[in-house]
């Protein structure tokens, strides 16, 4: 692993409230100086980094990978460095040795790292608990039912006691099985018109509610995933207040985009939980710029076919890990949004969710690095993505951000 110096960026590091232009330099792996070499220090490689920004490398809180090779191929596209995986693989992550199998096929691939959510019950089927402690020692960070429900709320409380006991935590999509089974798109006006069953607000606002009280009586460190609403957010912002160990992120489509966007039953907007309204998405835009919330892609690769298909029967979701950056950025500059500030939700943010070092360039700090031309634009097409989930709303669209370098460990692996 030779020694690497990145010269000439204006290096961004949220965390550690660092924005300017120098030099960084790399040796065994971490972070070894900025500004001065360290004594001693010679370079094996340079990377010439003029006009570009140099930021820790992104931590992706939901990235589905149906293909690992090809994914993770694309996180490291997008200047991703680590993934979360969601637990709801085909078989689901509710066995030690599945985890532990696909963290070492991440590691063989040599990547972007990956990290699992282990399945919270067997199967995903909200019942039986899974083998916690085994999936944490094959390398789960947390505990999740995916977008799965817990049905049965004794189940549910019965899950997060047994969490709270040993320190683990729990991943959770709040949305309420009842009102949600059958809807496809937010419940209001545009559903009806176009004759679309609706999710309503309640679905969300309702299994946060009782989320945050069984976080009251279990203790339990609950992690939101993917919030939808403006009455979503407000509860999760009080319990926050309240001091209850919770935080929660949103998807970067949400930020960007209302059910408006459904236009003419276009599938690319199908997303879990649905686009919701204006006053929504500002509220969502409005948590991620004051720093409560956390952004993520929530990568969902879909074959071309599943997409095909009528909005009603369409797989929900989009790609996300190429597209993770220029979309934050996009956010940003509407929302008036600093640069450090907006690299913070998809860098120290996440990092503070998984109760992680990384997310940082620190003397010392594991050097996952990201280095992007803030001014280079591209168009989306389906050749200019890695990832084998072509499917995306910005189709054809010239995104803002384009990523030059990514460094996992101190190695250069895009």
């Amino acid at each position: 692993m030779s020694n690497i110096e990145i010269q000439n960026g204006r290096i961004i590091d949220p965390k550690n409230g660092v924005d300017r232009v120098a030099s960084l330099y790399i040796a065994d792996g971490r972070v070894a100086g900025i500004g001065a070499a360290p004594a001693g220090f010679v370079a094996g490689q340079t990377i010439d980094a003029a006009g570009c920004v140099v930021c820790p490398g992104l931590i992706d809180l939901g990235a589905r990978l149906n293909s690992i090779q090809a994914e993770l191929a694309a996180a490291v596209a997008g200047g991703v460095t680590s993934v979360v995986v969601p637990p709801d693989a085909d078989p689901p992550l509710d066995e030690p040795e599945l985890a532990d199998r696909l963290v070492h096929r991440g590691e063989e691939i040599g990547k972007a790292r990956v990290l699992p959510l282990g399945a919270l019950t067997l199967g995903l089927k909200g019942e039986r608990l899974a083998e916690l402690a085994g999936l944490q020692k094959a390398g789960c960070v947390a505990f999740s039912q995916a977008n799965k429900p817990v049905v049965d709320t004794e189940a549910l409380l019965r899950a997060m006691e047994y969490a709270a006991t040993f320190g683990f935590a729990v991943w959770l999509q709040p949305q309420d099985y009842w009102l949600s089974r059958n809807g496809i798109a937010h419940e209001g006006e545009l559903a009806s018109r176009l004759g679309l069953a609706g999710i309503p607000v309640a679905a969300e606002t309702i299994a946060i509610a009782t989320i945050v009280q069984l976080v009251r009586d279990t203790g339990c460190r609950v992690h939101l995933t993917r919030l939808s609403s403006a009455a979503g957010v407000a509860l999760a912002k009080a319990a926050i207040t309240e001091g209850l160990p919770l935080s929660f992120d949103i998807g970067v489509h949400h930020l960007l985009l209302t059910e408006n966007d459904i236009g003419f039953f276009n599938p690319h907007a199908r997303f879990c939980p649905p686009l919701r309204t204006q006053g929504d998405r500002q509220a969502l835009s409005d948590a991620a710029a004051a720093g409560v919330a956390a952004i993520c892609s929530d990568h969902t690769p879909v074959g071309a076919d599943d997409k095909l298909l009528p909005f009603g029967e369409a797989k929900p979701g989009a790609t996300g890990l190429e597209v993770l950056l220029p979309l934050t950025l996009k956010w940003a500059e509407a929302a008036g949004v600093s640069l450090s500030d907006a690299l913070a939700r998809i860098t120290s943010a996440p990092a503070a969710v998984l109760g992680s070092e990384s997310g940082q360039l620190a003397v010392g700090a594991v050097a996952d690095v990201c280095v992007f031309d803030p001014e280079a634009t591209w168009q989306l097409t389906p050749e200019a993505l890695k990832s084998r989930g072509k499917n995306s709303p910005w189709q054809g669209y010239f995104l803002t951000g384009k990523v030059r370098h990514t460094l996992v460990g101190g190695c250069i692996v895009y």
